[in-house]
């Protein structure tokens, strides 16, 4: 199961709620032509890994009034497990995310270009792929709560976390929101760990 574009989704989505623009015309070059087109036209391509969990939506949030500028190109990235079953129920659930998310990239940002991957595989590797293979700009990723234990080992997500920011072949940042009555993001990348922007 494997689809790259989101028009893979349109028989899923013909409810009428809301329906993501298409690919602009660039994605029927090759990618050659693509970066060459893009960068003339000074347009990013903005990717954020996504999926149902709250703290994956405040990234893309972030993504969005912070990362990407009007005409830029955002892409939607969803992972799903190399071991995951295709069936119509996670179907009708990933076009609802989908969906959900579209509406939030619209509202928020309008001026943007917004298109969806929805790849099966492995995460980091499939991640770190696409970074290349779109020649990606900034990454963005969600940012969890570092584990009780950290001071002997990292969870599994704060791994992968930092196998992306130090891997990708692009400019990556860690996001989380800021809780209980505290506002703004920490944001990781590179060079900076947990670096509060109050905004």
């Amino acid at each position: 199961m494997n689809w790259e574009r989101i028009d893979e989704w349109s028989k899923l989505m013909n409810g009428g709620k809301y329906s993501l623009p298409p690919a602009p015309p660039s994605a029927c070059r090759t990618r050659g032509a693509e970066r060459e087109a893009m960068a003339a036209k000074k347009i990013k391509r903005v990717m954020v890994l996504v999926d149902r969990t709250a703290r994956a939506k405040n990234a893309m949030v972030w993504a969005l009034t912070h990362a990407a500028n009007r005409g830029d190109l955002v892409t939607l990235l969803h992972v799903l497990p190399a071991h995951c079953s295709s069936s119509a129920q996670r179907e009708e659930e990933i076009a609802h995310l989908i969906n959900s998310l579209g509406l939030i990239c619209k509202a928020i940002r309008p001026q943007v270009i917004v298109e969806v991957l929805v790849i099966q595989g492995p995460k980091l590797t499939t991640v770190l792929g696409q970074v290349k293979k779109l020649d990606v700009s900034v990454l963005v990723v969600k940012q969890s709560r570092p584990s009780l234990f950290c001071c002997m080992f990292r969870s599994r997500h704060e791994d992968f976390v930092e196998q992306c920011i130090n891997r990708a072949e692009c400019l990556t940042m860690a996001v989380k929101k800021q809780g209980g009555g505290v506002g703004g993001y920490l944001v990781s990348s590179r060079w900076q760990k947990n670096f509060w922007l109050l905004a």
